[in-house]
């Protein structure tokens, strides 16, 4: 009995406040005084906000272009066609007021699941890294775009990769008959992370030797070091535009970065007047009923246009004021003395 007592002695927590829970406490004392005038500032907070992040919404500029080419009176009708190879067609189109800078031209796909967990997956992560192993024996996840069909590794592989959009864009200003081109900044269009942490090229010198012995991806039209032949350091797998693709969308219809327009006579943004939008059409997307779309936009201090928050917002909102009224309505009519 005495080695039962001294074994509950042993295994009792220590008498202080913390073990023993007589720590100080404040338990709030929830009352009508308090819960409904804290409903009615959280809702006006709520419903401030949401004016404020809708009317900066409605002030962003969104200029969105089609040119999928299905409509016979498409100017991209022609390029449509699969069996048509390096085609080009031009969309004119005219902007009636100052188009404020920076302006961002996107690039926009449709009815394209690059969330697919298996398409998602097709990518050697190592091979990406610059591992030169990988180079020759490429990881299983890649299949079935592993290899060639002369069994020659390709680099870089997987569907991700070997997807990769690949139009090109060239804009110009009318200006009295003449064609001016507005130039396009690419640099800087990637995450930085992707850019300087998770995608690295070989530490080969030059590039292009440590691919020997290896393939571009089927759809490609160029191998991965020559990517932009304007400039040598954006080639490999830190060009900008394979790591604004490789950075999947999690949406089905989606667009990515492509350019930025901020340099010379268009830095304060695009002037009213006429364009010409030249497109080289690559890409297939009618295969899986896809759609391609340019888009021109700018942004504000919330980003870009997207109404859905500033409405979410005043939803909320509204709903708090509701409900503040219809507890005082309930409190007034059912009111019940404090009990002692």
């Amino acid at each position: 009995m005495v080695k039962q007592e001294e074994q509950e002695l042993a295994n009792r927590p220590d008498n202080t406040a913390f073990t023993q829970q007589r720590l100080p406490a404040w338990q709030p004392m929830l009352s009508a005084g308090i819960v409904i005038p804290g409903f009615v500032l959280i809702g006006l907070a709520f419903i401030g906000i949401g004016v404020a992040l809708f009317v900066t919404s409605r002030s962003i500029q969104v200029l969105e272009l089609d040119y999928t080419g299905v409509e016979t009176a498409s100017p991209c009708y022609k390029c449509s066609d699969p069996d048509v190879k390096n085609c080009m067609c031009t969309l004119d189109f005219s902007i009636n007021s100052l188009f404020e800078g920076p302006v961002f031209f996107y690039y926009g796909l449709s009815n394209y699941f690059q969330n697919y967990r298996k398409y998602g997956v097709s990518k050697d992560d190592d091979q990406l890294s610059g591992n030169l192993d990988n180079f020759k024996s490429p990881s299983d996840s890649c299949s079935p775009y592993e290899y060639d069909s002369n069994n020659k590794p390709i680099v870089p592989c997987g569907s991700v990769a070997n997807s990769m959009f690949n139009d090109t864009f060239k804009l110009y200003q009318i200006v009295k008959g003449v064609k001016k081109q507005v130039p396009l900044d690419g640099k800087g269009i990637a995450w930085w992370t992707d850019y300087n942490v998770k995608y690295r090229n070989p530490s080969v010198t030059p590039l292009k030797n440590a691919f020997n012995g290896t393939v571009k991806p089927l759809f490609w039209p160029r191998p991965a070091y020559e990517l932009d032949p304007t400039d040598p350091a954006n080639n490999g797998f830190i060009n900008q535009d394979f790591l604004v693709w490789m950075r999947r969308a999690a949406l089905p219809n989606f667009r990515k970065l492509y350019r930025r327009i901020t340099e010379g006579d268009y830095a304060k943004g695009l002037p009213a007047g006429n364009y010409s939008l030249e497109i080289a059409y690559n890409y297939p997307v009618l295969s899986f009923d896809g759609r391609k779309t340019v888009v021109l936009s700018n942004v504000s201090w919330m980003g870009g246009k997207n109404e859905f928050l500033g409405i979410a917002y005043l939803v909320i909102g509204s709903l708090c004021v509701v409900m503040s009224v219809a507890m005082l309505i309930v409190y007034a009519k059912f009111k019940f003395p404090e009990e002692e």
